[in-house]
């Protein structure tokens, strides 16, 4: 298949950008891999870094792999400002994106032919390194892949195919001088150009199963899940909105929450509700974890009997971050 009939294929199953490129191993991002993981660089992610023996191997990954088609499928929307004790979400979490792209990729594998596995957000592949091989994206400052048209408000997923294609070119593109990501960035996660130390980044400890540090704590604000500011300053996802021609958020997004909702919901079906989150073993203490710490720095008085109850807590983590919510809450009162 020439790589022009693969991208009007695409275009067909409605995914924005797509790419090809051989079946061979990940030898440089393994080389990364193991080198940030001996550093603590991943803190205790597992996910594509877990096994790079594995994740950087497309060749393993399907008898006979010949290709490896990657797409992007592009979620941006713009959002609604959270009004009173209401917390945000992330853009890509507003809805399950990747279950959409994996819709459209098994779609594509079928239209294809030929033997195919598709993988999106899975432990088993780094999809980036396919979208960089591909030409889908290259790998910004801020370690996001960012595409040319939608810069990096894009999920990534991959069919690796025993179909042989028309292989496409890298872009040609980097983020040359800028550095606005980061700048940008509160805690500095961003050591240098490329490399995120997971340690300091917010959207890690919204998803760590750990208490967060009291010195991250006022930089979330009123996020409650992910982190979109290095994003949010990158010069190539601007004007994506007029390219998307959105002026909404998409049925069945959840762009805000209910931070009261959060903390008195049942368990059980705050998770399923949520189940596009990672939350570290399923457990909603981690997501109220989150609330209170949002309740801290934006809550206003009458959310205050609900923090108090958690002050209460048998959980000394809960406990601890409701003491210090409590105590923002007093001093913006004050």
């Amino acid at each position: 298949m020439t790589a022009a009939a693969l991208s009007r294929l695409a275009a067909e199953l409605e995914l924005d950008v797509v790419g090809a490129a051989s079946a061979e191993p990940y030898e440089e991002t393994e080389r990364h891999i193991r080198e940030r993981k001996a550093r603590g660089l991943f803190a205790d992610m597992g996910f594509t870094t877990a096994r790079p023996e594995v994740s950087c191997h497309p060749e393993h990954l399907l008898e006979g792999a010949r290709t490896v088609v990657s797409a992007a499928l592009c979620y941006y929307a713009p959002g609604l400002e959270p009004n009173a004790d209401e917390g945000r979400l992330s853009r890509y979490t507003w809805r399950d994106e990747y279950a959409e792209l994996r819709r459209r990729l098994d779609r594509l594998g079928k239209r294809l032919g030929g033997n195919y596995r598709v993988l999106v957000d899975e432990n088993d592949h780094v999809d980036r390194e396919a979208a960089a091989r591909s030409g889908v994206a290259f790998y910004g400052k801020n370690t996001m892949s960012i595409t040319r048209r939608f810069g990096s408000w894009v999920v990534l997923g991959t069919l690796v195919t025993d179909v042989e294609i028309e292989l496409t070119p890298r872009l040609e593109l980097d983020c040359g001088s800028c550095r606005l990501c980061i700048d940008a960035c509160p805690t500095g996660a961003l050591d240098a150009p490329g490399v995120l130390d997971a340690t300091k980044c917010l959207s890690y400890w919204t998803q760590a199963p750990a208490a967060i540090p009291d010195e991250y704590r006022p930089h979330f604000g009123d996020t409650v899940y992910g982190c979109d500011i290095c994003q949010d300053v990158c010069p190539w996802n601007r004007g994506v909105e007029k390219r998307r021609r959105v002026s909404s958020p998409p049925d069945g997004a959840t762009p805000i929450v209910s931070l009261r909702d959060w903390l008195e919901r049942d368990g059980e079906g705050l998770v399923t509700e949520f189940d596009r989150l990672y939350v570290p073993r399923n457990d909603a203490r981690w997501l109220r974890r989150n609330a209170l710490i949002a309740a801290g720095n934006v809550g206003s008085a009458g959310l205050a009997p609900l923090v108090e109850l958690y002050a209460d807590s048998d959980d000394p983590m809960l406990q601890d971050v409701a003491e210090w919510a409590l105590d923002r809450m007093a001093e913006r009162s004050a």
